[in-house]
């Protein structure tokens, strides 16, 4: 998966088979005249892509945990300044991350 999602990073509209999950050893295939791309600028793309899957994993349960409280948002309901604290930190949770570390270190907040 990291193979394929580094070659669309740099290439969005590739048409490309990947077999394998080796950069040196797996087999790829270009297809519909898709320009190649060398392994070593795919290999480049890796830590790139890890970050944006380590993010999104984080933003699914971030979001999830988000939902879990949206009824507090409603007009007929009142909600706590610790549940608006949560959630506002919860929101901020990927604020100034850059690195996969720092996305593996994210504290999620504790619901009131």
């Amino acid at each position: 998966m990291i193979i394929f999602n580094s070659i669309l990073k740099i290439n969005p509209n590739a048409k490309v088979t990947v077999k394998g999950t080796d950069i040196d050893t797996c087999e790829i295939v270009w297809d519909e005249g898709t320009t190649p791309i060398s392994k070593a600028d795919i290999q480049a793309q890796f830590p790139a892509v890890e970050f944006d899957m380590a993010m999104k994993d984080l933003r699914l349960k971030r979001n999830y945990l988000l939902s879990e409280t949206d009824f507090y948002a409603l007009s007929d309901v009142t909600m706590s300044s610790e549940m608006e604290t949560y959630r506002q930190e919860l929101r901020d949770l990927t604020n100034g991350l850059t690195t996969v570390a720092d996305v593996e270190a994210v504290v999620f907040p504790t619901k009131p």
